[in-house]
């Protein structure tokens, strides 16, 4: 008997910069979680998998995340996707750098 499919995302790291990337409904790549495609069917999101891994020229190593699905789009339930979605761990790259 199969479990409950939990959401998820289909996050990569963008290939040039390496930044943490979210696919789009409309194919596209963003760096914010919250405009990523929520994905609620498991073969849907298998789909949408093999979709991104055909992109070897914009991401690397593609692979689904687990979600929730919150007030402002999707948001992370592991701490790896918290921390991967937070950007560098330090305070002067990426998406932190307005932080200090």
């Amino acid at each position: 008997m199969t479990g409950k499919f939990t959401p998820k995302v289909v996050t990569a790291n963008a290939l040039r910069e390496g930044d943490v990337v979210y696919m789009k409904a409309n194919d596209d790549w963003t760096r914010d979680l919250g405009e990523a495609e929520l994905l609620t069917e498991e073969g849907y999101a298998k789909l949408r998998l093999l979709m991104a891994e055909g992109q070897p020229e914009y991401v690397v190593g593609p692979y689904l995340a687990d979600v929730a699905d919150g007030e402002n789009g999707p948001r992370p339930i592991h701490f790896r996707e918290a921390f991967r979605s937070a950007g560098p761990s330090n305070y002067f790259h990426g998406k932190q750098a307005g932080l200090n």
